[in-house]
């Protein structure tokens, strides 16, 4: 379930009749709940609770229903309950019926009500549908309760008029819905000068059974187009005529209304009843973007980005140095004006806006700012410099589009009433202006310099209109003429597997041969490079939130020196955390926020959680690619260790049509004897099996033993099955492998053991799960192998160290870990080892391979488990503390401080080191002819 479908069934439950039995489990049923699960608390099977009458889930809440009057005592007792420490619950909740009380154990904070009051505070308990809230959600339910109740209008709406459901007029019913929107807004903040007046209209002169609703929402919506002087002429109802004049594009064109059913005239009534005051501009557009799409309907509420998130990206690009500058000012007069001359001219673009927000945060956060210029002025009530046309964005959803000028619009209204005053507000607020800043288009596929051009150069505008014909740009940009444009947003996201054959061109076309490779590269990418292209002509910045992929793997020396060749740098970036949605049990995308900007000596920043590191332009230091700090380097893939440690091959690939691997319920059907078995199995290994405990066996038949091997006849089958098949296939390579149909492709095995690296392994697990394997097992292509290696190489393998540097460099398999011999093992920077240093790392693997002996049998996957690791493993965990404290004293005498730490030690070395091996491998320069050198 999601925040919305949450909110409403918790309303639904409250609007019911109180059942004191059945409260606790339709409680928790509302917030997504299994009938398995509630069938199982009811019967009392997983019901901790040690008081009577209560229901405990465990790790979740522990609530009582009570006598009235008890509510608050019998908080009290959930609370002292030992069944509530015991099974770690998050929540206690006590109602009667009446009163409703409830606390968060975890953070103290807690809630008191009437009883038909606490759907209000849903988000308080979205923990418990696995839903990590934010502030803004927990204290406002309004907007989620807003999208929902809208969400079920709109539905019944396109069920009454399936021809409004087609993609010729699926415009024209998101404009109707944006229309509403604002009225419901209208009726309640006095721009309508009357509180209730859209919706009680509505009600008082639409037919109950709506046979008129339509006409009477078009006689109003044609009012509201309609300026009072011509009114009378135009014929508009006296009911109607009460309407104040907005237009402003919203209400410009045609007034026609899709048909309601008594349901939809229902619906619409309930959503006109709910309090638009409180609705947040910046949350309610990320909530209700999902509406009018069919294909994201179903993840309605998933897209709420927090503040604080987005200003993760705000701050440091802009924000941050306008705190500064009106700090310096203090109450210099002409220091202030200039300050609020600047901001008048800071043009905002998000080419992949969505509903909005980071534009809504970026005109709020602005105005804070001149409020504060104006307060210190002396000028409190002086009107806003700030014009919304400077907030640009490019949006592909024709609905977002609408609901993100909108948004704007209430934000712009808001601040008014908070800096000027309500009468101010509302004495300048009507009529809406006509200007567009919100394009509708594929922002791959604009012109982004014809839609937010550097200052002063008279682009005109090309893009589809959205309310209405915008102004020609060159009237807006001479009014912003000498002002700063900062690009921003969070684009969308889609690897190169899941990109459709358009996004894939239009990454192509974007790309325009600057690699060789562009359908490797993320969606997101496509921005980047835009925006790269668009820095060309202005001294701009720009920064986005992206997935981390960007930052790893084969995308670096893909995208980044796209950015580098059009000479823009890192100007800061956040390094990789979670950006979680209000989707329940989300883990959320691991996300990066990247900002570029025209190289320049200006001071680089890297944030790492709450710390800020600063890049040292003096001594020529940068933020990488990899978002480390230090010189600009692109690990490429290496054909040999760069540090001398051992060879990592390829397993064997059979390329047999598994004639040639054998499981183990099979072995006993080949008929071998003892020592045939001996001779002609051999224990195959690959990632899955490695890590889960489990394994094959392949037939292994080397050349001095094939007359033998063939005069067995179930082997003899098999080798002529693997014949066929090479034969068959269009491959010229496995054609020639059919002359010896006996061997796999590859015939790599240890003569004394061999170190096994899986290819791929899950990205949650704290060490890579390498291991050892005897002189009678192999592996297949699933995995990698350092054939008869010193064990030494397993400890640096099995580092803290060499995971931060593998994630890095070798980038991910969906969010697995994928390995790479030549670009993750090979270009692993290794500081010259003593023979104490490797005596110390030996030591260390053994130790890790005793650590896992002593849990026999529990498996890779079972030791190296999150959550298991260190209450059930802690040996394991031991051990490789250990290898990392002597390990990274090697490094630098001590132990990292953090990955951030790690991996700039890691580039330093690399780049040190692959710098000497290019001198070394330089050809000495021929003397010139007559030379006497």
């Amino acid at each position: 379930m999601n925040a919305v479908e949450i909110e409403e069934a918790v309303s639904m439950l409250a609007e019911a009749p109180f059942d004191s039995v059945e409260f606790p489990f339709t409680f928790l049923e509302a917030f997504g709940n299994k009938p398995t699960t509630i069938k199982r608390l009811k019967s009392g099977n997983s019901n901790q609770s040690d008081l009577p009458g209560a229901v405990l889930q465990r790790n979740n809440i522990h609530l009582k229903i009570c006598a009235e009057g008890e509510v608050t005592a019998t908080l009290t007792a959930l609370r002292e309950s030992a069944a509530t420490a015991r099974q770690k619950v998050k929540f206690i909740l006590a109602t009667d019926g009446k009163s409703f009380e409830a606390e968060n154990l975890v953070d103290g904070e807690t809630i008191a009500c009437d009883y038909p009051d606490f759907p209000d505070h849903f988000g308080f308990f979205l923990p418990l549908a696995g839903i990590t809230t934010v502030r803004q959600i927990r204290e406002n339910a309004f907007d989620i309760k807003a999208t929902g109740r809208l969400n079920r209008l709109y539905i019944e709406l396109l069920k009454e008029n399936p021809d409004w459901d087609t993609a010729e007029r699926r415009e024209e019913m998101n404009h109707f819905m944006a229309r509403l929107i604002f009225c419901f807004f209208a009726e309640d903040t006095n721009i309508f000068h009357k509180e209730g007046l859209f919706t009680q209209t509505v009600a008082q002169m639409s037919a109950s059974d709506s046979s008129n609703t339509h006409e009477v929402l078009s006689d109003i919506f044609r009012a509201m187009c309609t300026p009072l002087a011509r009114r009378e002429s135009a014929k508009i109802r006296s009911w109607a005529n009460v309407f104040p004049y907005v237009n402003g594009g919203l209400f410009a064109g045609g007034v026609e209304v899709p048909r309601f059913s008594k349901i939809a005239r229902s619906y619409l009534l309930h959503v006109g009843s709910l309090d638009w005051t409180k609705i947040n501009p910046d949350i309610f557009g990320s909530m209700i973007q999902a509406v009018a799409d069919d294909e994201e309907r179903g993840s309605l509420g998933m897209h709420y980005t927090s503040v604080p998130n987005i200003l993760k990206v705000l701050n440091p690009l802009f924000l941050d140095d306008l705190r500064a500058q009106l700090e310096a000012a203090e109450d210099n007069a002409r220091k202030l004006l200039n300050l609020r001359q600047r901001m008048s001219r800071i043009r905002v673009f998000d080419p992949a806006c969505g509903s909005g927000n980071f534009l809504v945060i970026a005109y709020k956060e602005m105005r804070a700012i001149e409020a504060e210029i104006n307060r210190r002025r002396g000028e409190p009530d002086r009107k806003s410099d700030i014009p919304l046309t400077n907030f640009r964005g490019i949006e592909i959803r024709h609905f977002s589009c609408e609901v993100a000028r909108l948004a704007l619009i209430i934000a712009e209204y808001q601040c008014d009433v908070l800096y000027r005053g309500l009468r101010l507000a509302l004495a300048e607020f009507l009529p809406l202006k006509a200007d567009n800043w919100i394009t509708c288009g594929n922002a791959l596929r604009l012109d982004w310099l014809s839609i937010c051009p550097p200052t002063g150069t008279g682009v005109k505008l090309v893009a589809d209109d959205l309310f209405s014909t915008p102004l020609e740009q060159t009237e807006i940009d001479f009014e912003n003429e000498g002002g700063e444009t900062y690009i921003c947003g969070n684009p969308p996201y889609l690897g190169s597997t899941w990109q459709s054959k358009e996004q894939k061109g239009e990454i192509r076309d974007v790309v325009n041969g600057r690699t060789n490779s562009p359908g490797f590269l993320d969606y997101v990418s496509g921005w980047f490079i835009k925006a790269a292209d668009w820095l060309q002509h202005s001294s701009g910045r720009a920064a986005f939130v992206s997935t981390n992929s960007i930052c790893q793997g084969q995308m670096v020396p893909l995208l980044w020196p796209i950015i580098w060749e059009a000479d823009c740098e890192i100007l800061f970036a956040h390094t990789s955390f979670k950006w979680s949605n209000l989707a329940s049990n989300n883990a959320g995308v691991t996300v990066a926020i990247v900002c570029i900007a025209r190289t320049s000596n200006n001071p680089k920043a890297l944030f790492e959680i709450d710390e800020r590191k600063e890049a040292s332009v003096r001594l020529g230091s940068a933020i990488t690619p990899y978002l480390t700090l230090g010189k600009f380097v692109i690990v490429k893939k290496l054909a040999e260790p760069v540090s001398g440690h051992a060879v990592m091959e390829f397993g064997n690939k059979p390329s047999d049509g598994g004639n040639l691997l054998v499981a183990r319920e099979e072995v006993n059907s080949l008929g071998l004897s003892t020592e045939q078995k001996k001779r002609f199995l051999r224990t195959i290994v690959g990632s899955e099996d490695f890590i889960n405990g489990n394994s094959r066996y392949c037939i292994w038949i080397e050349d001095s033993h094939l007359e033998e091997a063939l005069s067995i006849a179930t082997i003899a089958a098999r080798v002529e099955l693997v014949r066929q098949i090479r034969l068959a296939s269009p491959d010229k390579g496995a054609n020639a492998l059919a002359k010896r149909s006996h061997q796999l492709k590859l015939m790599r095995i240890g003569k004394q053991h061999s170190i096994v690296v899986p290819a791929v392994s899950s990205e949650r697990r704290a060490y890579l799960p390498v291991g050892l394997v005897g002189k009678n097992t192999t592996v297949t292509n699933a995995a990698f192998a350092l054939f008869d290696a010193p064990l030494w190489n397993m400890a640096l393998i099995a580092s803290r160290l060499h995971l931060v540097w593998v994630s890095t460099v070798c980038g991910k398999l969906e969010t697995r870990i994928r390995y790479s011999n030549t670009l993750g093992w090979n270009t692993f920077p290794v500081p010259t080892l003593t023979e104490q240093n490797k005596a110390d790392l030996t030591h260390c693997a053994e130790e890790i391979l005793l650590a896992r002996e002593h849990y026999f049998p529990a498996t890779i996957a079972d030791m190296y488990d999150p959550d298991r690791m260190d209450n059930e493993f802690p040996l394991v965990r031991q051990t490789h503390d250990h290898n990392d404290e002597v390990l990274e004293r090697i490094y630098i005498g001590r132990r990292f401080k953090n990955d951030t730490e790690r991996l700039e030690k890691l580039f330093e070395l690399y780049t040190k080191m692959t710098s000497q091996q290019a001198l070394s491998k330089k050809p000495a320069k021929r003397k010139a002819k007559g030379s006497t050198r």
